[in-house]
């Protein structure tokens, strides 16, 4: 089903008022945004049913997205010790469900916490994989290491390595459609479901990537070939602070 132009939902740097219970809050610091273009025809069938991929300039988007979750906690209450701050690795894909809400998809989403892993399969359906992770910074260059231990027998230990270069200062459509995504779309019990979420507009620089091995995480997200080509977007960002809502159907 294709979603009538009206009801597409504008893209906007700043979140919309978050309406609805609020079940979580969480830091994301330290972020690398990787993009490739591919083809939607590509993404659709990774797509959980009712939704189609979102597309900027002809194409539809991968990304590969590490970074440093802090302090995230339930609810309103205080973050939650040691659980609630790790690092964490995501394959995304970009979707438009029915009602013309855009939001992101995950294919994957690496973290060092097993019972985060856990908790976040059973309670939102959610492809969260275990794994053994390191962010380490030095002279302006930031490493990120992975390697997966759980649930697949994936062993291979990934690398990026990036340095942060100047701050955007004007408008950028493109960086606005990858990282201004106020909801995820994932499939719990057979039905499709929107979680939204809100947080300050980010603080977006461009970046240099001088070492890519994504530890084959796009192939094992059905997306093989990608890194044999150069990301035709880069960014980082120093982070945001997020609150997500009760979920609602898509």
């Amino acid at each position: 089903m294709v979603t009538p132009a009206r009801l597409l939902e504008p893209i906007q740097p700043t979140a919309p008022p978050l309406t609805g219970l609020r079940i979580m809050h969480q830091q994301w610091r330290q972020l690398a945004f990787l993009h490739w273009r591919v083809d939607p025809s590509v993404v659709a069938p990774l797509l959980p049913r009712g939704l189609r991929p979102d597309v900027h300039d002809g194409s539809t988007w991968v990304g590969l997205i590490p970074f440093r979750m802090v302090g995230a906690g339930l609810g309103h209450g205080p973050a939650i010790p040691w659980l609630g701050t790790f690092a964490e690795t995501n394959v995304r894909l970009y979707s438009v469900d029915q009602r013309g809400r855009r939001g992101v998809v995950f294919r994957s989403l690496e973290v060092t916490r097993l019972p985060v892993v856990i908790g976040a399969r059973l309670a939102f359906a959610t492809p969260y994989m275990w794994a053994r992770m390191s962010i380490a910074e030095e002279g302006g260059v930031i490493t990120y290491r992975s390697r997966r231990r759980w649930p697949s027998r994936h062993r291979q230990t990934g690398e990026i390595v990036l340095k942060p270069l100047a701050a955007l200062t004007e408008p950028d459509p493109c960086a606005d459609f990858l990282t201004a995504r106020w909801g995820l779309h994932t499939s719990w019990l057979g039905r499709t479901l929107y979680v939204p979420n809100a947080h300050e507009p980010w603080p977006l620089r461009r970046a240099e990537v001088l070492k890519l091995d994504d530890g084959g995480l796009l192939e094992a997200a059905g997306l093989p070939g990608l890194v044999g080509r150069p990301a035709d977007s880069v960014l980082w960002s120093s982070g945001v602070t997020t609150d997500f809502a009760l979920p609602r159907r898509a």
